[in-house]
């Protein structure tokens, strides 16, 4: 019983941290990275579609990004949905070829980038948090059910902290790697 909670636990903190890697790599640094664009969504014959199932995107240089349209009547309307998308881009088409030219990051947008870093990291943390709540409390469910003794509920709630520190120090490192990336000129 104790180490499914526990297990629970950590594949939920997982996913805390999958997520987080996900949060970073929408977060621009100064080199261009397809991932950038995957939040895009480009309006096909009428409903939205992610940028990828639409467009194949490749990194042609460290500034700029390729596009390359498989419909070609598509190719202004995924240039409307890249401008749009409120990621400071502007993108020039050059016959099939889409190329979305990364502009040089200043400080200002360096920091305001690490800044949106920091929240996501300590979201993430927060999560994490909240899942060694929920684990904690099944714990002392199973006390009060008298399934588990106390000795057992102290010796799980130490391995739940265990595991969550391993995921806060995870968490840590990654934001100190995205910051690095960030401010590397």
């Amino acid at each position: 019983m104790i180490n499914e909670i526990k297990s629970d636990a950590q594949q939920r903190m997982q996913k805390s941290t999958e997520s987080l890697q996900h949060a970073f790599a929408k977060i621009r640094t100064g080199r261009a990275h397809p991932s950038i664009l995957d939040g895009v969504m480009v309006s096909y014959y009428g409903s939205d579609t992610p940028l990828r199932q639409v467009a194949n995107v490749v990194a042609e240089d460290s500034r700029t990004l390729a596009l390359t349209i498989f419909d070609r009547s598509m190719i202004q309307a995924v240039e409307k949905a890249i401008m749009q998308a409120d990621l400071g881009l502007n993108p020039a088409t050059a016959g099939t070829t889409i190329r979305v030219p990364m502009p040089a990051l200043t400080e200002e947008t360096r920091k305001v980038y690490s800044r949106q870093a920091r929240q996501e990291a300590e979201n993430a943390r927060v999560a994490v948090r909240n899942v060694r709540r929920d684990a904690l409390s099944q714990i002392k469910e199973l006390v009060k059910e008298k399934e588990i003794s106390e000795d057992d509920e102290r010796r799980a709630a130490d391995e739940v902290q265990k595991v969550t520190d391993k995921f806060i120090d995870e968490i840590d490192a990654m934001l100190t790697a995205k910051e690095a990336d960030l401010m590397e000129v």
